[in-house]
């Protein structure tokens, strides 16, 4: 049997496995399915029509598959979607789509939000993120995996955070950040890669130096991006795969990226 509070108040449509927590003064919605060995510690809301996987934490406070804050909403079935092993730290809020964007929020696996953390209607997050405390995600913004976003920060709609970046503290990002790039301030700018996050990674020194290469030709030499492009996939590509990541962030830019 699942380890239900008798405090906890359970949707009958609710479908949680035999092994998670549901601890104190807890709500589960409608249509709510929780995966094996989750973790709702005190005080947790889990509103509707979402999915949680596997080993996931949340603290008290939390605000899980609410409806979106957006005037379209008129009331839809819409989802959230959450993976394995993800930490949720107190008060986070993560909402559910809206209808007329494909209708999902879904955020991937072993991501730590932090406290205050806030994740609108249509996000795509993926794996391995952090997100410090107040970060605040607009709608429809994507993150990819291995990012760490500093606290107090503020995404713009839209905009998109490729992988192995890092954005400082009480940045304000407009603009979509490359992959593997160190990005702060209001509005945010460039100041360099993310080397720190590699060399913890332990990548080899050729792969750093490369992508430094790339990084300069990019964002140093007063290139367009066009010829920047050619540069990467013609002399850097051969190389380093990973210089495709960079690659990828330009080419599906939709709003530019941070410079």
């Amino acid at each position: 049997m699942s380890q239900i509070h008798p405090t906890a108040l359970i949707s009958p449509s609710a479908q949680i496995d035999e092994t998670a927590i549901i601890g104190p003064y807890c709500i589960v919605g409608d249509e709510v399915t929780i995966g094996a060995y989750t973790t709702l510690h005190r005080h947790v809301v889990v509103a509707r029509l979402t999915r949680i996987g596997s080993h996931n934490q949340f603290y008290q406070f939390a605000s899980i598959g609410e409806d979106p804050q957006d005037l379209k909403y008129a009331g839809e079935r819409t989802w959230l979607e959450i993976g394995d092993h993800n930490t949720v730290r107190e008060a986070c809020s993560l909402h559910r789509g809206t209808a007329q964007d494909g209708g999902l929020t879904k955020i991937g696996s072993h991501n730590l939000m932090m406290v205050n953390t806030h994740i609108a209607h249509d996000c795509l997050i993926g794996d391995h993120n952090v997100l410090a405390n107040n970060v605040g995600i607009a709608g429809h913004v994507t993150i990819g995996d291995h990012t760490i976003i500093g606290g107090n920060s503020g995404i713009h709609q839209f905009c998109t955070v490729d992988d192995y970046s890092l954005v400082g503290g009480a940045s304000l990002i407009l603009k979509d950040v490359a992959a593997f790039t160190m990005v702060s301030g209001n509005p945010a700018k460039t100041h360099g890669l993310n080397v720190e996050g590699m060399r913890r990674k332990d990548w080899s020194k050729h792969t750093i130096d490369i992508l430094r290469q790339a990084y300069r030709t990019i964002f140093r030499s007063g290139l367009t991006t066009a010829q920047s492009l050619e540069i990467l996939k013609q002399e850097l590509l051969p190389k380093e795969p990973k210089i495709q990541l960079l690659i990828d962030s330009l080419q599906k830019s939709r709003r530019g990226v941070v410079r």
